[in-house]
């Protein structure tokens, strides 16, 4: 029995790590790596020739679109095994209609997103960053010391999670050593199945009236696009803080910086629409927000999980054994 074919496709720029030296050699031994530098595109000559042979192909972040041009390349092709979160805008219907298996890792970069949010979380409640902020201005601590008399720290304080997603959950798992109080609202689950995870089920007003900390793990589809609007912002609680490591679009940013303007909120947010807001927003400059761009997920060494994870649904196919982490047509609809 020949040994299966394996290509790459993905921006080498975006996926350093992502195939380390142990999962490239796990993947010599359950087939033939044909070229280790990744495709850049499917019509070149050096992508029909590597194509022409290929049989599992692993995509990441930077892929060109895995559609007809693929298949008019690779005739052999049986698995597509995606080392990234999600497989919107990469992998066309066209795979999926020709029975193409395919897999992905987002798994493996909920993991950084959720430990990102543990630590926003951990930091809101205690108000790093503002102590951080008035400490530096100041150089002396005349202002600090009177904020710890305040109603702030993690104790027995209430967060609200948006989204009982795999990043919610793995949150959800996380603040349970904490003394939280848990609530949940995603119209999808049931008040016992919030309660097998640890939470309450609550409605979303509920929660956003409820929470000292809000943070967001749903996913972006037309149906929660803006679902927090400025009725939802003007039910948290002043000092609040609303987390986003989710979608941009899941908030309606116009009605997110109006609140944000009148400092009765705090907002961590990684995520913005667009995805790189203007150079005038206001996101740069209020003192009440923390801005990131778009790191929680996966980045540096944390990418290797998600190469590792490809690596084992790509065993767990040649062995015939059911994928793991496997996406059918239908789910892609419901996926972020």
């Amino acid at each position: 029995m020949s040994r299966p074919g394996i290509a790459f496709a993905m921006h080498p720029a975006r996926t350093e790590h992502v195939l380390a030296d142990d999962s490239l050699q796990r993947l010599e031994r359950l087939g033939r790596v044909l070229d280790r530098d990744p495709l850049q595109n499917f019509t070149d000559e050096r992508a029909r020739r590597v194509l022409s042979e290929t049989e599992i192909l692993i995509t990441g972040w930077g892929a060109p679109q895995v559609s007809s041009d693929l298949l008019a390349a690779a005739k052999g092709l049986k698995i597509v095994a995606h080392a990234a979160g999600t497989v919107k805008g990469i992998i066309g219907e066209e795979i999926f209609r020709a029975g193409i298996a395919v897999s992905h890792a987002a798994e493996a970069n909920a993991v950084p997103v959720a430990e990102f949010t543990l630590a926003a979380i951990l930091f809101a409640g205690k108000q790093v960053f503002r102590f951080r902020d008035l400490y530096v201005a100041d150089r002396n601590r005349d202002r600090t010391y009177p904020m710890q008399r305040l109603p702030i720290g993690n104790y027995r304080r209430t967060v609200g999670i948006i989204g009982a997603s795999r990043i919610g959950r793995r949150v959800i798992e996380l603040l349970k050593s904490f003394n939280y109080r848990l609530v949940l609202s995603d119209p999808t689950i049931s008040a016992a199945e919030a309660m097998e995870l640890g939470t309450e089920k609550v409605d979303l007003d509920t929660l956003m009236r409820v929470s000292d900390i809000v943070s967001l793990h749903a996913p972006s589809l037309p149906s929660t696009r803006h679902m927090i609007d400025a009725k939802k912002l003007a039910l948290m609680k002043d000092g609040a803080t609303l987390i986003n490591t989710a979608r941009g679009a899941i908030i309606d940013e116009t009605a997110l910086l109006a609140t944000l303007s009148t400092g009765r909120i705090d907002a961590i947010i990684d995520v913005t629409d667009p995805e790189i807001p203007g150079p005038s927003s206001a996101f740069y400059d209020l003192p009440n927000v923390f801005l990131t761009p778009h790191i929680a997920g996966a980045v540096g060494l944390e990418r290797a999980r998600l190469g590792e994870m490809a690596v084992d649904e790509i065993e767990r196919f040649l062995k015939r054994e059911p994928l793991l982490y496997g996406i059918t047509l239908a789910d892609l609809a419901k996926i972020a």
